[in-house]
């Protein structure tokens, strides 16, 4: 336990999300990054992914690794999920949070021999890389940016085949890890009721293997990743949404990303508390919305037709979708979805159409 991170104040807020303030914003600004706007894919890129199979280079992640003795037992002080068990099989979801609670960044965490890999938004990687060093202090654990080194590429839909060719064997369960010579294959949760994995290995043995890909499969945007995370309702922390949202906010209890058993981690008050207290007032649901990425992108505000003077939540994550529009993860008020109409932007802005999520959320009392 880090005593700097560990200690938490306040509640956890049902207000509207406030600008960035702060530790964290002051990391943010040591090195800004702004992700590219992605142009929308081709319809048969959309096509690929769901009547046959895809891959994706995913240019829009970096990695971080973390090495040394201490690096299992540190992480377990610093983020939401327990990283002292983690074994090699398995993957996981993490949230780093301010010392308010608040989400700097999210993770998904294995093991590849003795290093833990922390896959997280390129755009917010440099400062929460930065932000957790400062934290080390006589720890044995280092953090290295591992991104020039490491190839990410997302596969979804019917590509066992493909990747039989790339790996001895390939993970059974959502979350399940195999690691092989090309380097480590991730199942990750299902969109639409398609496959999704993603493949992290060393750059030369992963772009040795590709044309292995091409054979059998399409190579697509990664923007189509983007669509399809948030189909599988999986909310990613972008440089527009740092500090703005508590992990159950973001569903992150709900998908696993948050154990309530662990010790100490920055913020570990605050989000015990909204979850035995009672005190979650606001969720994040899917939705669909008439634009494009220029207009419609995380940090948006939201507007309810019943309350138009103040926001009843935020845009956390958007792609462009094939039937037109924008998908989009949006971080709401619980009562905000009981009536009336959601808009984007102002409260004459356009309507969001809600979407069922793939995934049921607990009854808030």
């Amino acid at each position: 336990m880090n005593t700097p991170l560990a200690t938490a104040s306040g509640t956890l807020s049902v207000a509207p999300a406030v600008a960035h303030t702060g530790t964290a914003a002051t990391a943010q600004a040591s090195a800004p990054v702004r992700l590219p706007v992605l142009p929308r894919p081709a319809a048969d890129e959309f096509d690929a992914v769901i009547g046959q199979g895809a891959y994706m280079p995913l240019t829009q992640f970096g990695v971080i690794d973390a090495t040394g003795d201490d690096a299992a037992s540190f992480l377990h002080g610093q983020l939401t999920n327990d990283t002292q068990h983690l074994d090699a099989a398995n993957a996981r979801l993490a949230g780093y949070c301010s010392a308010k609670g608040r989400l700097l960044a999210s993770f998904l965490t294995w093991r590849t021999g003795e290093t833990i890999r922390l896959l997280v938004s390129k755009d917010v990687q440099a400062a929460v890389q930065k932000r957790l060093s400062m934290f080390v202090l006589r720890a044995k654990a280092k953090l290295v940016d591992a991104s020039g080194e490491l190839a990410v590429v997302g596969l979804a839909g019917d590509v066992r085949k493909a990747l039989s060719g790339v790996f001895d064997a390939l993970p059974d369960g959502v979350h399940v890890q195999v690691d092989g010579t090309a380097g480590s294959l991730i199942r990750v949760p299902d969109a639409l009721g398609r496959l999704r994995y993603l493949w992290v290995g060393p750059k030369a043995a992963v772009e040795a293997r590709l044309p292995l890909l091409d054979e059998k499969l399409k190579r697509v945007s990664p923007a189509v990743w983007d669509w399809l995370d948030i189909r599988a309702g999986e909310p990613r922390i972008t440089q527009p949404v740092v500090e703005q949202f508590v992990p159950q906010m973001v569903n992150f209890d709900v998908l696993g990303a948050v154990n309530f058993r662990k010790g100490c981690y920055p913020g570990q008050e605050v989000v015990a508390r909204s979850q035995y207290r009672g005190t979650i007032k606001r969720r994040t649901s899917l939705a669909n919305v008439t634009g494009e990425l220029e207009t419609v992108k995380a940090g948006t505000e939201l507007f309810h037709s019943a309350d138009p003077g103040q926001p009843c939540g935020m845009v956390v994550n958007a792609a462009s979708a094939p039937e037109g529009g924008v998908d989009v993860l949006v971080e709401i008020k619980l009562a905000a979805l009981e009536g009336g109409t959601v808009h984007l932007g102002a409260a004459e802005g356009p309507v969001l159409t809600f979407l069922a999520l793939p995934y049921g959320l607990p009854t808030e009392v």
